[in-house]
């Protein structure tokens, strides 16, 4: 009898068990860049960006859960038709990550896309690689071949920046039909790997820096679409300092290279084994641009210099590179500061 009043007494000290904390998600779509593809191992590795803003989420929501869609090589065209990647069942990454989501209602709590690199690829890197894949390498910053030129492709780029704005638009627009406006909804903009070309000097410096107008272009299209569709996005290019030709960065081996090449050099395998993505130290600063944005730290959406969402497309009237590179305002961003570089185009 004392034994049982015992026990009884050391059930009610220790009160009610704790439930377990409520099963949360964290959803990510995107390429090879969501799902941390590493050259050095030629394999996914969990350093991607959404692994660390997954770490970094988790540390304070224990329920969370990482669920990841993303594929290698996916475009905008199939992660909405599918046909690139094998592993869904439902045919396209766009319709596995959509059910998904409506099969956890009330459940998800983060959802963060990376697409469009690999349909534009081939229009900056000469038309190389398997479709632009980015599982493929880029050429090698060291020969100077970044494909067979970097000089972009008028009439490519503004045909893919269409293709991008119309499959972004249907994926934003169905991830927010599934999850309803619980969730917090953030895409990305793009840093631009063929800088490294630069690193051969002459003309390789003004083709390279000629990709820099395509990756504005593409960064206003993503940016823009997403806006629209009640996305916010997470600014990579300005987080690489893409436009940013000024300074002296001392690059081991090399010497002196402007900031955005050296950006590319340090947080990128481009430079080293001609590969254009990122390395950990990359994409932690993915990871971090995303921060803010999942957090509520940050408003998103803002592309600083770069022209309106309209002039984005515009590449196709343009016609040309130089023109192409009119709707990037201000010293660092436009070709006026291009041909200071290089000394190519006249005054």
């Amino acid at each position: 009898m004392v034994g049982a009043l015992v026990a009884a007494g050391t059930l009610l000290a220790a009160g009610p068990a704790e439930a377990a904390p409520e099963t949360t998600y964290y959803v990510s779509l995107g390429d090879s860049l969501s799902t941390g593809y590493q050259p050095d191992s030629d394999t996914d590795e969990p350093i991607a960006y959404s692994d660390l803003i997954y770490a970094a989420l988790s540390a304070d929501d224990p329920g969370l859960e990482l669920k990841k869609f993303g594929c290698d090589g996916e475009t905008s065209v199939s992660m909405v038709e599918g046909g690139h990647c094998s592993q869904y069942q439902q045919h396209s990454q766009l319709a596995a990550a959509a059910e998904f989501i409506e099969e956890h209602p009330g459940q998800i709590s983060y959802v963060t896309n990376d697409i469009g690199a690999n349909d534009i690829f081939p229009c900056v890197s000469g038309g190389s690689g398997d479709a632009g894949s980015i599982t493929q390498s880029a050429g090698s910053a060291g020969t100077g071949s970044a494909g067979a030129s970097v000089l972009p492709m008028a009439g490519c780029v503004a045909e893919q920046l269409g293709v991008i704005r119309t499959n972004l638009a249907r994926i934003d627009a169905r991830i927010r039909e599934a999850g309803g406006d619980g969730p917090v909804y953030v895409g990305m903009t793009y840093y631009n790997p063929m800088l490294a070309a630069w690193l051969k000097g002459g003309m390789q410096r003004a083709l390279a820096a000629a990709t820099v107008p395509a990756d504005n272009l593409l960064s206003a299209v993503i940016t823009s679409t997403n806006a629209q569709h009640g996305w916010k996005t997470a600014d990579v290019t300005a987080a690489f300092d893409t436009n940013d030709f000024t300074g002296d960065v001392e690059l081991p081996g090399v010497g002196a290279v402007p900031t955005n090449v050296a950006r590319i050099c340090t947080w990128t395998w481009m430079c080293s084994r001609g590969d254009i993505h990122a390395n950990p130290t990359g994409h932690q600063v993915i990871a971090d641009t995303f921060m803010p944005l999942l957090t509520g730290g940050g408003a998103g959406g803002s592309l600083g210099s770069v022209g309106s969402p309209d002039s984005a497309g515009s590449l196709g009237s343009a016609g040309s590179v130089g023109s192409a590179g009119s709707v990037v305002d201000g010293p660092r961003g436009s070709l006026g500061s291009v041909r200071a570089l290089t000394g190519i185009g006249g005054s």
